[in-house]
This record gives structure tokens, C-alpha cells and sequence, in this order.
């Protein structure tokens, strides 16, 4: 008798959270970090209403930088449009011969 087992199809997913994907996780927390630390150096130099003022602007401003740089794609390609020619360096001794 042959026994069958359900194969999880999801391991080759990346990771999301809260809609962002991949590596735009990490980018967002960072961005939210960013928030945290110039909002606090801020509150603690000049008042607390610009400190505030300057961790949710920092944090609102980098989560929608992040989100959209990720409507790109996790792997982001230049996709250039036309023709490019490369010319070789190679030099082949064979046809370099003078004769």
C-alpha cells in the first residue's frame, strides 16, 4: 500500500508582511528605526513637537519610498529600451597574421 503526503508549495515564496515582500521588509523596519532615532535626537535638541513632527514624516516617508520602490519588483531590472552592439577585446592570433 502506497502512503502519499501533501508537498507545502509555499517554501519558495518570499516572506511578506503587512504587504511588503522579501527585502523590502528589512528596508521598511529600517526606515521605521531611522524614524525612531532622529525623532528622539530631535525631541532631545531643539522640542518635543518638532522631534515628533520629524519621526512621523521620517517614518510615513520612507515606508511609502519603500512601497514604492517595491511595485518593481524584488529584483529590479533597468529595462533599457533599443540595441546595443559590444564590440570584442579578444584578439584572435590566428587572423592577426600578416602575410
Amino acid at each position: 500500500m502506497q502512503q502519499s503526503y501533501n508537498i507545502y508549495k509555499g517554501l519558495q515564496k518570499p516572506l511578506e508582511y503587512k504587504g511588503f515582500r522579501g527585502k523590502f521588509i528589512y528596508w521598511g523596519i529600517a526606515s521605521l528605526l531611522l524614524g525612531l532615532v532622529f525623532g528622539a535626537i530631535v525631541m532631545a535638541t531643539l522640542s518635543m513637537l518638532a522631534g515628533v513632527l520629524v519621526l512621523v514624516i521620517i517614518m510615513l516617508g520612507g515606508l511609502a519610498y519603500t512601497a514604492k520602490l517595491q511595485k518593481n519588483g524584488l529584483h529590479h531590472k533597468t529595462r533599457s529600451s533599443g540595441h546595443y552592439l559590444f564590440a570584442s577585446t579578444i584578439k584572435y592570433p590566428i587572423y592577426d597574421k600578416k602575410e
